[in-house]
């Protein structure tokens, strides 16, 4: 399995297409900076902060032998959207592997998001309930903020003996196999 993420960053990208291709040119350089001494400072070996996270679960190998350190692969996934990405990864296998649902289930529910200014944003789909729970513990809840704003995943975990992918309805996507 491969997780991977395309994304041109800030609209077009670099405004760059390659003749005859139709690829635009990403521009993740843009968080580079050249101020001397600041963490994005452009400089061997370093990489600008963004926001790509393509996420791979693992497991422990099960092997005879127990001295092994092999991994399986379980899932491969992620969930484009800003800073949305590492929130949205983090419900995805809370749901997925903390409360058994299938990735599908998990990519459709309904998401929360700590928005910039510190404040909850719910989506669409929570109960009043909840919204009033976390307000009662001191979370600004922002309720129906518009389903973009929460990202769109795209999830594969391998079961037992077979795939189960998922796409989320937030985007233009599609799950398939071959």
């Amino acid at each position: 399995m491969v997780s991977f993420i395309q994304s041109n960053f800030n609209g077009f990208g670099s405004g760059i297409v390659i003749p005859g291709t139709g690829i635009a040119m990403q521009n993740r350089g843009h968080g580079f900076v050249t101020t001397p001494g600041h963490p994005n400072v452009a400089a061997p070996g370093k990489r600008p902060f963004h926001t790509i996270i393509p996420g791979f679960v693992t497991a422990p190998a099960e092997s005879a032998d127990s001295s092994a350190h092999s991994q399986r692969a379980r899932m491969a996934f992620g969930v484009m959207g800003g800073h949305m990405q590492a929130q949205g990864h983090v419900q995805m296998v809370a749901r997925i592997f903390g409360y058994g649902q299938n990735p599908q289930a998990a990519s459709d529910a309904p998401r929360w998001q700590v928005a910039t200014d510190g404040s909850l944003w719910l989506e669409e789909g929570f109960s009043g309930d909840v919204a009033q729970e976390l307000a009662r513990r001191g979370h600004r809840i922002v309720e129906n903020q518009p389903a973009g704003l929460f990202g769109g995943a795209q999830l594969i975990l391998k079961t037992e003996d077979a795939y189960c992918a998922a796409s989320d309805h937030r985007k233009d996507g599609c799950a398939l196999g071959f």
